[in-house]
């Protein structure tokens, strides 16, 4: 059992049965009252945020959130095939447990897979990836300096905007977080 004095970021606590992970704390004392602890916690299966306050002293059952090293085989239909890097096993994961890191992920590549209490939560990969340009539309020579965009399609399939000198074939550096172009790898 943790007590809120024991918060930081990144701590699994079980909020009204369900699995939370700490993202952002502040201990707030108003100036009438006990002290509360103000907190911003992400669940940790369905992905959404909320932000909460609890009373000082309050107690939680802690999680452990555990990672395991997998790499991404093969996509077959919708669920998604990925290989146990020390054991070799092979596991099928459903999309919803994938979510958007689909549009990112790339044969071969190695990601994490975070279990919660021995069940499969989520596939993390790096905040920024290396992709292949696989269509796009030739730039008009003389805008290279300009702060124009066009679409183009990576080698996932996934549309997202790049400036005009980028063309197919092109090694681009992606922000998984927010699906934009960084710079060209």
């Amino acid at each position: 059992m943790v007590s809120t004095s024991d918060f930081r970021n990144g701590l699994c606590i079980l909020v009204d049965g369900e699995p939370y992970q700490i993202t952002w704390f502040q201990n707030h004392k108003p100036g009438k009252g006990g002290a509360v602890m103000r907190v911003k916690i992400k669940h940790l299966k369905k992905g959404s945020t909320v932000e909460r306050t609890f009373k000082s002293g309050e107690r939680f059952e802690e999680l452990t959130l555990s990672r395991q090293k997998k790499q991404f085989l093969y996509k077959e239909g919708d669920n998604f095939n990925f290989m146990d890097m020390n054991s070799y096993e092979q596991i099928t994961v459903a999309p919803e447990i994938v979510g958007s890191v689909a549009n990112f992920l790339i044969e071969n590549q190695e990601v994490d897979a975070a279990y919660l209490e021995a069940e499969l939560i989520g596939i993390e990969i790096p905040a920024i990836i290396t992709m292949v340009i696989k269509e796009s539309e030739p730039g008009i020579k003389g805008d290279s300096v300009s702060n124009m965009t066009k679409m183009a399609k990576l080698e996932t399939g996934l549309d997202i905007k790049v400036p005009l000198f980028i063309k197919e074939g092109d090694k681009i550096k992606v922000d998984t977080r927010t699906g934009e172009y960084v710079e060209r790898a």
